[in-house]
C-alpha cells in the first residue's frame, strides 16, 4: 500500500519515493564535532545517492540516571542545529519534550519529533502539530502499532497532515526490546509514511545499570529487514566512535560502517519499490 507523501524541503518521504536516511548522533556533544559529523554523513549520502535528513538531540530528557549527560539544552542546541542547517544545507530533525519548547524549535527544525515516551501526551502532540511542521511520532515501546491511530487522530484535529510514524521497538520483558516487523505493515495502513529506527530498536533500556545497554551488532540486520518489509525511511544514530558517545553508546552505528549499509539498503529498497507481491493468488 502506498502512503501519502510528506515533503521536507527537497526530501520527499512516502509514496514510491526512494528510501530516505535520517541520521546523526544521539545527542549534540559539541558544535564542532556535530557539524563535522553532519558533513561526513552528508558526503556519504551524496555518494550513495540517498536523500538525507540530519538528526541530533539538544536535550536527552529521559536519561536513566540524573547524572547522565543531557546535551547543551534548548537554546544553545537550536543555535548549533541552525548553524549546521546553514553550513550543510540539509533538513534538520530533533525532538521536543514539552509544549513550551515548540515555538522556539519550530523556528529551526524542519521536522519536529515527539519522543516515544511522550507519544500519548495530548498537550505535547497538539502543540507540535499546531506548529505546522512535519511531525515525526515515535511509537511508544508500550503501544501496539494499531494504537498509533489515536495519535494520528489527535494531530489531524489541528489540520496538520504532515505525519511520520516511527517504529523503535516494543517492550519485551525487563530491560529489553523486540522489533516486530509486522508493526511497519500495520502502521503503513494508516496511509502515512513509516520509518524504522534501527538503532533505538536495539536498546536494552536501563540494561547497563545507570545507563541503557544495547545490541549494536544487529543494526545492519534489522535495517535490512525493515527496508525489505517496505519502510519509507530508516533512522540511524551514527557516531565516529560510538564507545565514546555521551548517550546511547551501545546502539550507535560506527560512521565507517554507514556507506556499506546504505548501499545495501538502497539496493533492497529499489527491489521492493519495483515489485508487487501478491499472496494467495
Amino acid at each position: 500500500m502506498d502512503t501519502k507523501v510528506v515533503a521536507i524541503g527537497k526530501v520527499k518521504i512516502g509514496g514510491r519515493n526512494p528510501l530516505v536516511m535520517i541520521a546523526g548522533p544521539c545527542v549534540i556533544e559539541d558544535a564542532e564535532s556535530t557539524l563535522s559529523l553532519a558533513k561526513n554523513i552528508n558526503e556519504i549520502a551524496q555518494q550513495q545517492g540517498i536523500p538525507f535528513i540530519f538528526k541530533a538531540s539538544y536535550d536527552k530528557a529521559n536519561r536513566t540516571s540524573v547524572s547522565a549527560p543531557r546535551g547543551p539544552g534548548l537554546h544553545q542546541g537550536l543555535e548549533i542545529l541552525s548553524w549546521i542547517k546553514e553550513e550543510v544545507g540539509v533538513p534538520i530533525l530533533s525532538d521536543v519534550h514539552s509544549p513550551d519548547q515548540v515555538e522556539a524549535a519550530a523556528k529551526v527544525l524542519d521536522v519536529i519529533q515527539i519522543p516515544a515516551f511522550l507519544c500519548r501526551q495530548t498537550d505535547l502532540v497538539l502543540a507540535v502539530a499546531k506548529a505546522g511542521k512535519p511531525v515525526n511520532v515515535k511509537k511508544g515501546q508500550f503501544l501496539a502499532p494499531w494504537d498509533m491511530e489515536h495519535v494520528i487522530e489527535k494531530i489531524l484535529t489541528t489540520g496538520n497532515r504532515q505525519i511520520l510514524l516511527t517504529e523503535r521497538g516494543s517492550t519485551f520483558g525487563y530491560n529489553n526490546l523486540v522489533a516486530d516487523m509486522r508493526s511497519l505493515i500495520i502502521m503503513r495502513k494508516f496511509a502515512f509514511p513509516v520509518i524504522f529506527d534501527a538503532t533505538h530498536s536495539l536498546q536494552l533500556p536501563g540494561g547497563a545499570g545507570k545507563a541503557s545497554g544495547g545490541d549494536q551488532e544487529f543494526i545492519p540486520y534489522l535495517a535490512r529487514g525493515a527496508v525489505a518489509v517496505g519502510c519509507d525511511a530508516v533512522f540511524l544514530e551514527v557516531h565516529p566512535d560510538p564507545a565514546q558517545g555521551l548517550s546511547d553508546a551501545s546502539t550507535m552505528l560506527p560512521l565507517d560502517a554507514l556507506p556499506q549499509l546504505i548501499h545495501q539498503l538502497k539496493q533492497i529498497d529499489q527491489i521492493v519499490k519495483h515489485q508487487e507481491l501478491y499472496f494467495g493468488k
